[in-house]
């Protein structure tokens, strides 16, 4: 059955709850904020007053300098306290909009990671990227921006109508007559923004997208002759977004021309009625206003929109962050999905964990495998376990799957069939046999897998994976600046500060792909060694060519597809 088209107005409720929440950690910063833009729109009330009185008192009264010194030193003293509030103001709405973004982008992370490397893989990294980056800053307008206007449209105009009234009811009638005006005319330009505001973050969303897929294969792309062509379509996805982005603009400026040409309007109503009353033209009072009643009035008439005029200004950032948080909650529900599995693949069965101590760390039971992409199984009714202490040998030719079961273990390649047990509390850990690498120093690269590592532990997980065998004649050391990806390293360095990295993470079960590929036979002994050493009662499942490696563990499991022996477990 077709699910019911969402209710839109609940869905605009669901995510300003969600803004709301994303700055609950600010909440003393908001406060701070309405309060100082409600006190600067009080005081405003007192400089009109100042400045009227003072036209008055000079033009009509004729009053002298000591007169009007006292008054003078009102006005100055409001200026400046005006100026202060409104300081303070942004200073706490900037803070608050840091708060809101920083807890989007913990948020996002979280429920990202929380997914795992499984559904991460399926994903493209240039939309993720802009989830956190772009959606972030979209939303920081609305608690910078929106949020204190739109405090302050609630509160000022209220303060401006009763002090108008005060002195002239006619004038306040006026003001409250015209200001709904605005606010109509403003929410149906709304709708169009927040609607052109979604299309254009996921305009952003499929640009950052396709950039980074094309960025990343940019080698290929160059070997295969198809830069031409790409940079046709980049064109083209920039222009796409250039013409999303000039309709948000365009949807924009039509809000605060519609909010300019009603303040306009009504504060001409408001001149004219103070003129005519003037020349006598017309006559709903007593007497004829003075001039510090009308000079009071006209210049609290353009205050009392002038609000208005910058919730029109900022409107668009509301409908902003409005879309940003629809495409939230839009990848974030793709991410609590669950995952469909590969075609025609059963289910993966993973048992519920064993007691721990009578348990083997890990156990493989007719496991069947076939990477992303694949057409067929490259590992069929494989078994396999694996007891903590233990160092295990995967050995075969290549393509026989021994990376393949390295990733099912890692939990990055879900099974066709059988089940993989982890006793409980397990901690896995993986080193490919291509490591991720950033630009940056060596050590930066090993603080990845724990930031708050000393040098001490640094040094030693370096010189147990064999780094500092090249990292120590360099002049900066482990210091060092790197390459993105590696670059400035050869493939076998590469993969030990992976293997570095892996060792700072401190796993109970270590899962390794040829980590003594291209090494000489001295480094891939001391390597081993070192591992054996530092591993302690740590298991440890290997990938590997290698006679050294292969002599070197406890216990040899060779995969179908080998020359020398069936898909059974053995010992060398």
């Amino acid at each position: 059955m077709p699910q019911p088209a969402p209710d839109p107005r609940r869905q605009r409720r669901r995510q300003q709850q969600w803004l709301a929440e994303l700055a609950g950690g600010a909440r003393n910063a908001q406060r701070t904020a309405a309060v100082a833009v409600c006190l600067s729109g009080a005081l405003l009330v007192v400089q009109a007053g100042a400045i009227a009185w003072l036209i008055h008192a000079v033009l009509v009264a004729r009053r002298g300098l000591p007169e009007l010194a006292p008054v003078f030193l009102l006005l100055a003293l409001v200026l400046v306290a005006r100026s202060g509030l409104g300081a303070l103001a942004q200073k706490a709405a900037g803070e608050v909009a840091d708060a809101a973004r920083l807890a989007l982008r913990e948020q996002v992370y979280r429920r990202l990671l929380d997914k795992g490397p499984l559904w991460l893989r399926r994903q493209r990294t240039g939309e993720l990227g802009e989830l956190v980056l772009a959606h972030g800053d979209a939303i920081e307008g609305y608690y910078a921006g929106f949020q204190p206007v739109r405090i302050e449209v609630a509160v000022v105009p209220v303060l401006i109508v009763l002090a108008v009234a005060w002195v002239d009811w006619v004038v306040a009638l006026l003001l409250l007559f015209t200001a709904p005006l605005a606010p109509v005319f403003m929410m149906l330009v709304g709708w169009g923004a927040e609607a052109a505001g979604r299309e254009q973050l996921q305009e952003l969303a499929r640009m950052g997208g396709h950039f980074a897929d094309r960025i990343k294969g940019l080698g290929l792309l160059r070997l295969y002759g198809r830069g031409e062509t790409e940079l046709a379509g980049i064109a083209a996805a920039a222009e796409g977004v250039r013409v999303r982005s000039m309709k948000v603009l365009r949807i924009a400026f039509l809000s605060s021309t519609v909010l300019e040409f009603f303040a306009s309007v009504s504060v001409a109503m408001v001149a004219l009625y103070l003129g005519l009353s003037y020349l006598g033209l017309m006559s709903l009072h007593a007497s004829v206003p003075t001039l510090a009643t009308g000079m009071f009035c006209l210049l609290l008439a353009p205050e009392f929109y002038a609000p208005m005029r910058r919730l029109a200004a900022h409107y668009h950032d509301r409908a902003n962050a409005l879309a940003a948080a629809a495409e939230v909650e839009r990848l974030l529900q793709d991410a609590d999905a669950a995952p469909s599995p590969p075609e025609e693949a059963p289910a993966a069965a993973v048992a519920a964990p064993e007691p721990p101590r009578s348990a083997p760390l890990a156990r493989v039971e007719a496991l069947v495998l076939r990477p992303q992409g694949a057409g067929h199984d490259v590992l069929s009714g494989f078994s396999l376990t694996v007891a903590a202490g233990e160092r295990v040998a995967l050995a075969g030719p290549s393509g026989s799957g021994k990376s393949t079961l390295l990733e099912a273990l890692a939990g990055w390649l879900p099974p066709r069939g059988g089940r993989i047990v982890l006793r409980d509390g397990v901690r896995v850990g993986y080193a490919g046999q291509r490591p991720y690498l950033f630009h940056g120093s060596i050590a930066d690269n090993l603080r990845l897998a724990d930031p708050g590592a000393s040098t001490a532990r640094l040094q030693a997980v370096a010189e147990a994976a064999q780094v500092m065998r090249f990292a120590a004649p360099l002049p900066r050391g482990l210091d060092t600046v790197i390459g993105e990806r590696g670059f400035g390293l050869s493939g076998g360095e590469a993969r030990r500060i992976g293997l570095a990295r892996l060792l700072l993470r401190d796993p109970d079960l270590l899962l390794l792909d040829e980590p003594t590929a291209f090494l000489d036979p001295q480094t891939e002994a001391d390597l081993l060694h070192a591992l054996a050493g530092f591993a302690g009662g740590r298991a440890i499942v290997m990938a590997t060519h290698s006679p050294a490696a292969l002599r070197w563990a406890d216990r040899v499991a060779t995969l179908p597809g080998a020359p020398a022996a069936p898909a059974t477990e053995g010992r060398a």
